[in-house]
C-alpha cells in the first residue's frame, strides 16, 4: 500500500515524497487512517517504527482543515527528553512545510526567553518536554485551554524518569474535548492505567510483541572481565573496522572516563550525558551523525528517540538495571526495517542483570568470548574454540584477519530457548534503505 491510498492531502504527501518515501510502516499503516477518523489511539510499537510520521502526518491534516488564527497552540505533544523533543519538531516541520502551520520546541537547558518570544507570535503545535512546560505554565507563558491534541510520545520512558505527576498536572490543564493519542514502545499496568484514565475508546494498535527488540537486531552477548571491557570494546572496533558506534554506559562519570580512554586507544569519540549542557549535547550528537567521530558514548538519556540514520552497532558497555531500558538503547540500530546489530559485553557480577533481560525478551542470547578476553562463561570443559586457520574468508574480503573466538555452551542463568542458537561469525550489518518513514 502507498502513502497516497490513505486519504492524506496533496500538500503532506509532496513533503513525504520530497524524503524518499513511498510505502508506509505497519504502524503508519493502521494509526494514520485512525487518527484521521478522529479516534484515540493506544499503539505498542518499537522505536525506528515511524512512529512520529503515524501521528504527526494525520494531526497536521486535521489541523490544516481547520486553521485558526488563534495564537494559542492547538496541538501538544510530549516527550520525555531534549533530544527527542528537538527531532519530533523538526519532523513536524519537515512533513507540515506546505501548510501554513507553526511548530515549535519547547525543552530545558537553554534559555526560556526565545521560546517565550515564540509562543507570543502564535503558534499551533508545542513539542515539549514536561519540566520546561510547567515552567511556561507557572509564569503564564502559554495558553493550553486551546488544546485539540494531546500526543503522549514514548509514554513508558517518561513514566521511567518519574514524570507522571507533571504530565497528570498537565492534563488537567486541557480541555476536556481533545484527542489523545499515546504512544509506547513497551507495556505495563502502569502505562494501561494512563491509558485508561486518559483515552476514550481507542483504537489500540500493535506493529511488535510486547517488550521485545526489533526482529531486525541481532543481539549478542561478549563474556568478558570487567577490568578488561574497554580493551575489548577497541579491539572489536578495530578488528571490525566500525566506522560508527553507540555505546551505553551506566553513569556520566563512566561515560566521560570511556571517550577519554577511547581517544587513549586512536578511536574518536565523544560522551553525551545529563551533565552536559544542551550545546554540548546537540554538538556531540550532530558529530556523531556527520560521522566526524567513531564513537558516540552515551548514559540512557540517548536511549530514546534518537534518530540515527543507519547506524549499525550498538555496544552495551555495561548493562541498564531496568530490563526494558535494554530494548530501548539497542532500538537505537535495526531501525526502519535497516538491519543491527547490538553487542553486550557482559562481566560476571551482570550474570542476574543479563538474565532478567533473557526472561524480559523470551529467550536466550547468544554468547561468545574473544580469545585473551574471556569471562564468567569460560570453563574448562565448555569452551568451543573458532579458529581463524580453519575460516575461509568471504568473497570480496581476501586475507581478512580474524580473530580466535570462544564459545560458552553453558551460562546456567535465564530462561532456556527452545530455538536454534545460531553462531556468529561475523559483525557487519546489511543497510537496505526502507521506503518507509
Amino acid at each position: 500500500m502507498l502513502f497516497s491510498t490513505l486519504g492524506l492531502s496533496a500538500e503532506l504527501l509532496r513533503a513525504v515524497a520530497a524524503q524518499g518515501y513511498i510505502r508506509p510502516t505497519p504502524i503508519q499503516l493502521q494509526a494514520i487512517p485512525a487518527v484521521l477518523s478522529r479516534r484515540d489511539v493506544l499503539a505498542g510499537a518499537q522505536t525506528g517504527t515511524g512512529k512520529t510520521a503515524a501521528f504527526a502526518l494525520p494531526m497536521l491534516q486535521l489541523l490544516s482543515k481547520s486553521n485558526s488564527p488563534q495564537q494559542s497552540p492547538r496541538s501538544l505533544v510530549l516527550t520525555p527528553t531534549r533530544e527527542l523533543a528537538a527531532q519530533v519538531g523538526e519532523s513536524v516541520r519537515t512533513y507540515g512545510r506546505h501548510l501554513p502551520l507553526r511548530a515549535m520546541q519547547i525543552f530545558g537547558g537553554v534559555a526560556m526567553g526565545p521560546q517565550l518570544a515564540q509562543l507570543r507570535s502564535g503558534v499551533d503545535i508545542v513539542v515539549a518536554t514536561p519540566g520546561r512546560l510547567l515552567d511556561h505554565v507557572r509564569q503564564r507563558n502559554v495558553d493550553l485551554s486551546t488544546i485539540e491534541f494531546l500526543v503522549l510520545d514514548e509514554a513508558d520512558r517518561m513514566l521511567d524518569m518519574g514524570f507522571i505527576h507533571d504530565i497528570r498536572r498537565i492534563i488537567g490543564l486541557l480541555p476536556r474535548r481533545r484527542q489523545n493519542l499515546l504512544f509506547s514502545a513497551t507495556y505495563s499496568r502502569e502505562i494501561e492505567q494512563l491509558a485508561k484514565g486518559l483515552l476514550h475508546d481507542p483504537m489500540r494498535i500493535e506493529v511488535a510483541r510486547r517488550n521485545t527488540a526489533a526482529e531486525t537486531v541481532e543481539q549478542l552477548v561478549y563474556s568478558v572481565a570487567k577490568e578488561r571491557k574497554r580493551e575489548l570494546l577497541s579491539h572489536l572496533i578495530r578488528a571490525h573496522g566500525w566506522s560508527r558506534v553507540l555505546v551505553f554506559t551506566r553513569t556520566k562519570h563512566g561515560a566521560n572516563r570511556l571517550a577519554q580512554q577511547l581517544e587513549h586507544d586512536g578511536i574518536t569519540a565523544t560522551a553525551i550525558h545529563g551533565n552536559k549542557s544542551q550545546g554540548a549535547r546537540t554538538r556531540a550528537l550532530a558529530e556523531f551523525k556527520r560521522e566526524a567521530v567513531r564513537t558516540l558514548v552515551a548514559t540512557d538519556i540517548a536511549a530514546r528517540g534518537l534518530d540515527i540514520n543507519r547506524l549499525p552497532h550498538v555496544v552495551n558497555f555495561e548493562l541498564p538495571q531496568t530490563p526494558g531500558d535494554y530494548v530501548h538503547r539497542i532500538g537505537r540500530t535495526g531501525r526502519a526495517g535497516s538491519n543491527g546489530t547490538a553487542i553486550s559485553l557482559v562481566s560476571a557480577d551482570e550474570r542476574g542483570l543479563l538474565a532478567n533481560i533473557e526472561k524480559l525478551l523470551g529467550r536466550r542470547i547468544d554468547t561468545e568470548m574473544v580469545a585473551g578476553f574471556e569471562g564468567f562463561g569460560s570453563t574448562p570443559e565448555s569452551p568451543v574454540v573458532s579458529r581463524a586457520s580453519e575460516r575461509r574468508p568471504r568473497s570480496g574480503q581476501p586475507g581478512r584477519k580474524e580473530h580466535t573466538r570462544v564459545r560458552s555452551s553453558n551460562r546456567g542463568n535465564g530462561p532456556r530457548d527452545s530455538g536454534p542458537r545460531h553462531r556468529r561469525r561475523e559483525h557487519g550489518t546489511l543497510n537496505k534503505r526502507n521506503p518507509g518513514i
